[in-house]
C-alpha cells in the first residue's frame, strides 16, 4: 500500500520546519519558466516595516521647532550635549541611534518623508497596518495587497521575484501574484541525508502519495525551488569584506535579502519587518527602549548598503511604519498612539534630502489637537518609488480610487 503524506509530513521531509517556509505554489509553478535575464530591468524594491507605530518626532526630530521642546519636556532631543541630534536640514536633526545612516545623507542616498500617513485615523495597530498594507484606506474588504498588485503587470515571472524574510507572509503581499516567506534564507533548501536517500531521484515518491492534488503540485514546486537554491548556495554567500552584519533579526534579515539580490535570482520585491515600536512607557531620549531600536534599524540598515556596495544603485529601500504617535509626551514618559509618522528611503533613484511638508506642532496646527497630521497620503511616496522601481506599472489598479495630490521628487 502506498504511504499517504499529510502536508506536515511532506513539509518535513522537505526541510521547512521550524522557522519554516510559506509557499504560494501557483507562484513558484510559473516561476521557473523564465530565467533570471528575462526580467526586466528594473530596481528591486525592498521594503521595511517599522510595526508598533514608531514615533517619527524621534526618528527625526523636529529640533529647532519651539513647539515640539514644550510639548516633550523630557523626550524632545536637542542639538547640544552629549547625545544630541544629527543635524540634518534646519529645523530637523537625526536620532543619534541613527548615525549609522549619516554617510548615506551625506551621499545623496537617503531621503526623509516627515508628517506622512494614512488620511484617516484609526489609531488601531490592527486598522492601521491593514489600510497601510492593503493600500485601500477605510476599505476592509481588500483581499490583496498593493505590493502584490504591483507584480500582477509582468508577463514573466523570474525565480523568487517576491520574498518576505520573515516567518509570515505580510498583508502587502497576499494576492494572485503570489509571493513566499521564509523566517531564514537558510531553511530554504533540501533536506538531504539517509533517511530520504537520493532526494532528487525519490522525491516524486514523496509527494505522489500526499493527500490532494495541490499537496502534491506544492510539494514538486517546493523541491524546484530549493533545489535551485541549493544550487547556487545563496545562503552561504560571503558578505562583501569588510562589512560586518549586527547579531540581531533585522540585520540577518536584510543579510539574506542581500545574498538573494547578489545571487541574481530575479528578485523584485523584498519585505520584511521590525517590531518594538510601541513606546507608550519610559521610551527614552538618546538611550533607553527606543534608542537601542534606532541602533538596530540604522546599524541593520548601513550594513545592507554596505554589502550590496555598488549593486545598491539597483535597489530602493522604504522604510515605513502604520502610525506617529501624539506630539505631546505622556505621564510615563513615553508616547501615545498618533497618526502622521516618518518615511525613509535609501538606495538607487532616491533623491537625498527633506521632502513634503512640516509646519510647526503648535496645538491649532494639529490633527484633534494632539497629532501630527498627515501632510502627505502615504500612498504618494509608495506610487512614486512604484513608478522609479517599476515603469510602467498601472498605479490605478495598485492603489485604486486614489488621486495622486502632490508630487514629492523623492525618485529618479
Amino acid at each position: 500500500m502506498t504511504a499517504r503524506l499529510s502536508r506536515r509530513q511532506l513539509l518535513q521531509a522537505l526541510g521547512v520546519t521550524g522557522a519554516g517556509l510559506v509557499l504560494a505554489p501557483s507562484f513558484l509553478a510559473r516561476a521557473w519558466a523564465a530565467s533570471p535575464g528575462d526580467a526586466p530591468a528594473r530596481r528591486a524594491l525592498v521594503t521595511v516595516f517599522l510595526r508598533g507605530g514608531a514615533d517619527g518626532l524621534s526618528l527625526v526630530p523636529p529640533v529647532e521647532d519651539d513647539a515640539y521642546q514644550r510639548a516633550r519636556p523630557t523626550l524632545a532631543l536637542k542639538f547640544q550635549g552629549e547625545h544630541a541630534a544629527l543635524k540634518l536640514t534646519s529645523p530637523f536633526g537625526l536620532h543619534p541611534a541613527l548615525g549609522a545612516l549619516m554617510p548615506l545623507w551625506s551621499e545623496g542616498k537617503l531621503a526623509v518623508l516627515p508628517g506622512v500617513g494614512l488620511p484617516i485615523a484609526p489609531r488601531s495597530h490592527f486598522d492601521a497596518q491593514d489600510f497601510l498594507e492593503s493600500g485601500t484606506p477605510g476599505r476592509k474588504s481588500t483581499a490583496d495587497g498593493w505590493l502584490n498588485r504591483a507584480l500582477l503587470d509582468a508577463k514573466d515571472d523570474a525565480p523568487l521575484r517576491a520574498v518576505a524574510l520573515q516567518p509570515t507572509l505580510p498583508r502587502a503581499l497576499y494576492g494572485n501574484a503570489g509571493a513566499l516567506a521564509m523566517g531564514r534564507l537558510e531553511d530554504f533548501r533540501l533536506r538531504t541525508g539517509r533517511q530520504h536517500g537520493d532526494a532528487r531521484q525519490g522525491f516524486s515518491a514523496l509527494y505522489s502519495g500526499a493527500v490532494d492534488q495541490a499537496l502534491k503540485g506544492a510539494g514538486a514546486d517546493a523541491f524546484e525551488a530549493m533545489s535551485k537554491l541549493d544550487g547556487a548556495r545563496l545562503a552561504k554567500l560571503p558578505t562583501t569584506p569588510g562589512v560586518t552584519y549586527p547579531l540581531t533579526p533585522l540585520a540577518r534579515r536584510l543579510q539574506d535579502i542581500a545574498r538573494l539580490i547578489k545571487g541574481d535570482v530575479g528578485l523584485e520585491v523584498a519585505a520584511t519587518e521590525m517590531g518594538g515600536w510601541d513606546t507608550h512607557v519610559a521610551q527614552g531620549v538618546a538611550q533607553g527602549a527606543f534608542a537601542k531600536r534606532c541602533d538596530e534599524l540604522g546599524n541593520a540598515l548601513a550594513a545592507f548598503a554596505a554589502d550590496l556596495g555598488p549593486k545598491l544603485d539597483a535597489v530602493t529601500v522604504l522604510v515605513m511604519t502604520e502610525f506617529g504617535r501624539t506630539v505631546k509626551e505622556n505621564g510615563n514618559q513615553g508616547t501615545d498612539h498618533g497618526v502622521g509618522g516618518v518615511m525613509f528611503a535609501l538606495g538607487g533613484g532616491v533623491k537625498g534630502g527633506m521632502h513634503g511638508r512640516f509646519e510647526a506642532l503648535t496645538v491649532d496646527r494639529l490633527q484633534d489637537g494632539r497629532d501630527v497630521p498627515s501632510w502627505t497620503d502615504v500612498r504618494a511616496p509608495l506610487a512614486e518609488a512604484l513608478r522609479a522601481c517599476r515603469p510602467g506599472a498601472d498605479l490605478s489598479k495598485v492603489f485604486p480610487g486614489y488621486l495622486e495630490d502632490s508630487v514629492l521628487g523623492m525618485f529618479t
